[in-house]
């Protein structure tokens, strides 16, 4: 398997305001996205893939000049891998509202040239897909071979068969959920409530004291790199191992290793992520529930869908159960969906479906060997066809 190589981001503005489901809009925007592998003649092979909470457009492949660069799903997108940019033309979104390119709480509010900040309106899950189906509507892709996403990314892989049903032909839904439980929304708010309440937070609008809201981030990335891992993950890589030969007996010192490992990922996340972006993608995470426009009725949310599916979970993934996996699944047959189902026995938990696990990766290019061979059987009476007229 080969690699994609250094890339480049592109950006893309719209100077049309993008309506929210909130009845608010975004005025004039600008869009990330990177793009890999090659776009055929009839603009088939073209696949999206979602981001998930903290990641970005920067899927695979890494960037000229920058150790550790590579994209976050490196292991999944390449050459030769599941995801094979020889066959496929892939392509990354960064979402509106995030911190790493496309328009977001950083940028200036062209309404008072002040950074947005706590006044960017809230974006929802269903706003994303729109501002991804405008991208390709620019690129020239009437219809995705296939949407595929992670977690908050296979929430919008499935959004996607719902908003435009007609535009997507596969949707590959991973480590996700139809809606969060009250337990995850409850991580989300703690989460939250550690920014919020960090004295260098000022509502919202710390960029214009010049400073950070560091400690609250810190927190915020602690609580959710925990239910991002399994117990039995974390007690095979820490147990309880010590950070020094002997304790310390202090209630503020790190003592464990687990300790010492959370607050370096919190140190690390507050160095790059924005904290009006956290507070705004984990409340999408909150909203997202396409049943409840449907009194909770999952299978009649699904109705519009005419893509067929592959749903993957996790059998440690407690953030994101199998259980909800299988709701998706029990929804799709009872709308007669062709759907594929792989929960596979993993002991990283949620982390899972960032990780290189051959079983995984297995499920996931067997069904892009599908994908691929529909575009070849379409593809290839067209060709007879234009032969025989040439021939004539």
């Amino acid at each position: 398997m080969g690699s994609i190589g250094h890339v480049t981001p592109q950006r893309m503005h719209f100077a049309q305001p993008l309506p929210l489901k909130s009845g608010a809009q975004l005025p004039d925007y600008t869009l990330a996205y990177e793009t890999y592998g090659t776009l055929n003649e009839a603009r088939s092979n073209a696949v999206l893939v979602c981001h998930a909470l903290n990641a970005s457009h920067h899927v695979a492949g890494t960037y000229a000049g920058q150790e550790k660069s590579e994209g976050w799903w490196n292991n999944l997108v390449g050459p030769g891998k599941p995801l094979d940019t020889d066959r496929f033309f892939v392509i990354g979104v960064n979402n509106p509202g995030s911190c790493f390119g496309s328009t977001g709480p950083r940028d200036l509010n062209p309404a008072t040239g002040q950074p947005w900040g706590a006044d960017f309106p809230v974006v929802t899950v269903e706003d994303w897909v729109n501002a991804q189906a405008r991208l390709l509507d620019e690129l020239g892709i009437e219809q995705l071979a296939a949407v595929i996403g992670g977690s908050l990314g296979g929430m919008q892989a499935l959004s996607w068969t719902i908003q435009h049903p007609q535009r997507v032909r596969h949707a590959l839904v991973i480590a996700s959920a139809p809606n969060l439980s009250a337990q995850n929304i409850a991580f989300n708010e703690v989460a939250r409530r550690a920014i919020c309440t960090d004295p260098e937070f000022h509502g919202g609008h710390f960029y214009a004291h010049g400073v950070v809201p560091q400690r609250g981030l810190r927190v915020a990335r602690m609580i959710g790199h925990i239910t991002y891992l399994s117990d039995d993950s974390m007690e095979a890589k820490f147990g309880r191992a010590l950070r020094a030969a002997e304790l310390a007996y202090s209630t503020q010192q790190i003592e464990f290793q687990i300790e010492s490992y959370l607050r370096y990922q919190g140190d690390k996340f507050s160095e790059y992520f924005d904290a009006n972006t956290y507070l705004l993608i984990t409340r999408a995470l909150d909203y997202f529930d396409p049943a409840r426009e449907h009194g909770g009725d999952l299978s009649a949310a699904l109705a519009k869908a005419t893509a067929k599916f592959l749903v993957v979970s996790f059998t440690t993934d407690w953030r994101f159960s199998p259980q909800r996996s299988r709701e998706i699944v029990q929804a799709l047959l009872d709308n007669g969906s062709d759907v594929a189902y792989a929960e596979i026995d993993a002991p990283h938990g949620h982390d899972a479906f960032l990780l290189e696990d051959p079983r995984y990766h297995g499920v996931v290019r067997a069904y892009f060997e599908r994908v691929a061979a529909e575009i070849s059987a379409v593809s290839s009476p067209a060709v007879a066809v234009s032969k025989l007229r040439e021939a004539a």
